[in-house]
């Protein structure tokens, strides 16, 4: 059976409605929909609107102000930099990859760590211990490995985009050039 798009409704009183359970549900449950990596949507029961991004917007929030924060004020501030600005698109995709990267490295480390458990499913503590005394520092060193080459490729990425700009408007006389290279 092929797995469908659960639908929400969000209606003008902010309350909630999920079509699925034919009730009403909170941010706490639709948090839960994405721990459990459930297919969904939220959209304004009036228009139509897809809200997803604006309710899952909503979690992080919470999330933030409710706890250890995971973005610091300088990141976020870098973000709100990058908002109307000619990167921002590339931006947006570079961290949708970085966090790819990232969860499946997480996956990894879940698959390997999965030899430390007993019968019963509970951790042997030392063997723990040991694990993640030597996973700890690789998982840094690997990403920093990865942002590292990330950053190389920006960079590249960024110098054939102006050697390109270069040579698509060498033709043009702007002020103060002679239209050559």
């Amino acid at each position: 059976m092929a797995a469908t798009t659960r639908m929400i409704k969000k209606y003008p009183n902010r309350r909630l409605y999920d079509t699925q359970t034919s009730a009403y549900i909170t941010l706490t449950d639709v948090k839960q929909l994405v721990l459990d990596a459930e297919d969904f949507k939220v959209l304004d029961a009036k228009s139509n609107e897809d809200l997803t991004r604006s309710i899952l917007l909503q979690i992080i929030l919470e999330e933030e102000a409710g706890g250890q924060p995971l973005f610091s004020s300088p990141m976020l501030s870098q973000i709100i930099r990058f908002y109307g600005h000619a990167m921002q698109g590339m931006m947006g995709a570079y961290l949708e990859k970085t966090m790819q990267a990232f969860v499946e490295i997480q996956s990894k480390v879940q698959d390997q760590s999965k030899a430390f458990y007993d019968a019963k499913g509970m951790p042997n503590p030392e063997m723990w211990t040991q694990f993640m005394s030597v996973q700890t520092p690789m998982i840094q060193s690997m990403m920093g490995n990865y942002i590292e080459q990330s950053k190389n490729l920006f960079v590249q990425m960024q110098d054939q985009m102006q050697q390109q700009a270069r040579v698509m408007f060498q033709t043009f006389p702007f002020p103060g050039t002679d239209g050559k290279k």
